[in-house]
């Protein structure tokens, strides 16, 4: 086995692994913590395959973009739970 096959196994693990890690955290802050590495694991995944627009795109979208939204989301609707909690 040459070093980028084991690099590759070893993405694939960490994709496999932050996956699960989603799936089964009962807090959300984690899942979305899960969901960066996620994405920045596919990120590195599309640069060894040879397509840095779409490592590039990926790393924009799913390890920043998506997270920032869910964050805000989710600080909105705390926001929102305690103003109804004070009325």
């Amino acid at each position: 086995m040459n070093s980028l096959s084991i690099l590759n196994t070893l993405i694939v693990i960490g994709l496999v692994i932050s996956a699960l890690c989603i799936f089964f955290l009962d807090d959300i802050l984690h899942c979305i913590i899960a969901m960066v590495v996620l994405g920045s694991f596919l990120a590195l995944e599309f640069l060894i395959l040879k397509a840095p627009d779409v490592a590039l795109a990926e790393a924009a979208v799913g390890a920043i973009l998506t997270p920032v939204i869910f964050i805000v989301t989710m600080n909105k609707v705390k926001d929102k739970k305690v103003k109804e909690e004070k009325k």
